[in-house]
């Protein structure tokens, strides 16, 4: 029998921070399932006005309509504000990059306030610069796709003709995007090819050109933690079964899988460009050339780090709990074949496609839902309503420019 994860410090309480107003983001919901499920205070400090993860019984409160980064000053003051209401000094967890770049570099004056994770100050920006990243793998021999970067129009001509049609084009700094954008796309022909912004530096910072890697040898991902040693405490590799969008959208059903050469490759990785703590990788396998391709590193936790709980509770989050919190953590228990289907996402892409309710069926029986829960139901109802509201919205919007449409006739 396996025994159980550790008790957590249930006087260390947790506040996670999230600078993205999206209101769909599972990974909140799960971190605070995780730690709340444990008895840890859970406060959330969310950019989003409503959010459908405020509904959770597992969270102590919900603080709303954040600033973000790019208002430092006025963070500051919330950040502060919040730890002097809490009481204690509680552990800071960014869940997207903008607020583990802004926690990292602003940590020396934070840590009167927080317990923080152990990282250089500089490094989650430069894993999260896709541009920086990129020169850093080539740099060290690390496989990631044939990049280019070209600044006029006669440099794209010649990107295209290197890395053939389709290819990927993605925004170097997407945490600067503004709120809902791509950062990441396919281009599939020669007009949209052409019609890239190129030249100047856009909203994302510099644009980028990409091979896009053959599919047949899937997409995977890495979550891992790594204490201030550079020890991996918790590491997992897991292949994503359905994406949204395809070829460069996040995991909407994933597997626990065994790949023991990816997690050693990971790990060299993550060592090599002298990262500490929580990471989320994206990775390809290129059958041609027999190496599993970065395509991401996210300097936080996954929205999908859930599908990676160990048979004696462990996880990613627990494990950051437990190492910043002085307490011992115990190996990783794998459970190999653990799936997370994110339920709401996973119909709209496959909503109409033969045989997508006995899939669906198939892999929620083998793990876990990522929003519904019967012990914690007001989440997913929430969410629910949330997305009915929204299609409205969109079915009111089309309804009314196409009534324009027939009006100017």
């Amino acid at each position: 029998m396996v025994p159980s994860v550790p008790d957590l410090d249930t006087g260390l309480p947790v506040v996670l921070l999230r600078t993205d107003p999206n209101p769909f983001h599972h990974g909140t919901l799960g971190a605070i399932r995780s730690l709340g499920r444990r008895g840890v205070a859970v406060h959330a400090a969310l950019a989003g006005r409503t959010e459908p993860v405020a509904a959770s019984r597992h969270l102590r409160a919900a603080h709303t309509g954040w600033p973000g980064p790019d208002e430092p000053a006025a963070l500051r003051q919330r950040l502060a504000g919040l730890a002097h209401r809490i009481g204690a000094r509680p552990l800071l967890v960014p869940l997207d990059d903008a607020g583990a770049i802004y926690a990292a570099e602003n940590s020396a004056e934070l840590a009167q306030w927080y317990v923080l994770p152990p990282q250089d100050p500089d490094a989650p920006r430069r894993v999260a610069d896709k541009d920086a990243l990129t020169a850093a793998c080539e740099r060290r021999g690390i496989p990631v796709p044939e990049t280019h970067r070209p600044t006029n129009r006669d440099e794209l001509r010649d990107a295209v003709a290197a890395l053939g049609l389709p290819l990927v084009a993605k925004w170097s700094r997407p945490w600067l995007l503004p709120s809902g954008s791509r950062s990441t796309w396919l281009v599939r022909t020669v007009a949209e090819a052409r019609a890239l912004p190129v030249g100047a530096d856009g909203p994302g910072g510099p644009l980028l050109l990409q091979r896009l890697v053959p599919s047949g040898g899937g997409d995977w991902f890495f979550h891992g933690y790594f204490d201030g040693d550079g020890r991996c405490l918790f590491g997992a590799t897991g292949r994503k079964h359905v994406s949204y969008p395809d070829d460069t959208g996040h995991t909407v059903a994933g597997e626990w899988v065994d790949r023991p050469e990816l997690a050693e490759q990971a790990c060299r990785l993550v060592g090599a460009l002298g990262y500490r703590g929580v990471v989320d990788l994206d990775l390809r396998f290129d059958p041609g050339a027999g190496v599993y391709r970065l395509l991401d590193f996210n300097p936080r936790l996954g929205a999908q780090f859930r599908l990676f709980e160990d048979a004696r509770g462990l996880d990613l989050v627990r494990t950051l709990h437990l190492d910043a919190s002085g307490r011992p953590v115990p190996p990783v228990a794998p459970r190999y074949g653990r799936t997370l289907l994110v339920e709401n996402q996973f119909l709209r892409r496959t909503l109409g496609s033969r045989g997508a309710v006995a899939r669906f069926r198939d892999l929620a029986a083998t793990g876990d839902l990522a929003w519904y829960d019967r012990g914690d139901l007001g989440p997913f109802l929430a969410m629910g309503r949330h997305s009915l509201t929204r299609v409205a919205g969109r079915a009111l919007v089309r309804a009314r420019a196409g009534a324009g449409t027939k009006g100017e006739r």
